[in-house]
């Protein structure tokens, strides 16, 4: 109950947290279905909370998935919740690129090409910010 009261886990995280602290997994596995009948544990408003934290963050779509997925929360629920979503991803890449970089657009290619790379590390695809691109926003 206390790894609860300080922030939501999944299932999954709880799991390996209880038996590193030396639980055995028949006690552990009954102690998670009791959790979770008592809507005390749930991996969808786990899932819920992580991903509006992570969209706060600047985070992109890609990396969201992709932490959801190490935090063991099923990919069809996270599918779920990302689609239920109404972020416009491209609108996001360009604040997360305006507060990183400025206003001022890059007008070399090896500034935009390093601007890109952060925009994929943040977890956007090439098509949230290529519209950018396309219609000449990064061009002089």
């Amino acid at each position: 109950m206390a790894l609860l009261a300080r922030r939501e886990h999944s299932r999954h995280e709880l799991r390996r947290k209880l038996l590193q602290a030396g639980y055995e997994e028949t006690v552990v596995e009954a102690a998670l279905e009791e959790l979770a009948g008592e809507g005390l544990q749930s991996d969808r408003r786990f899932a819920e909370i992580f991903i509006h934290s992570r969209v706060g963050r600047g985070q992109g779509p890609v990396r969201i998935l992709r932490e959801l997925s190490e935090h063991g929360v099923d990919a069809s629920l996270a599918g779920e919740l990302m689609e239920a979503l109404e972020v416009d991803w491209s609108v996001l890449a360009e604040e997360v690129r305006r507060r990183r970089f400025g206003a001022e657009l890059p007008t070399e290619w090896k500034e935009r090409a390093r601007q890109a790379r952060f925009l994929e590390y943040r977890g956007f695809r090439h098509h949230h910010f290529a519209a950018l691109l396309d219609n000449g926003a990064w061009h002089p």
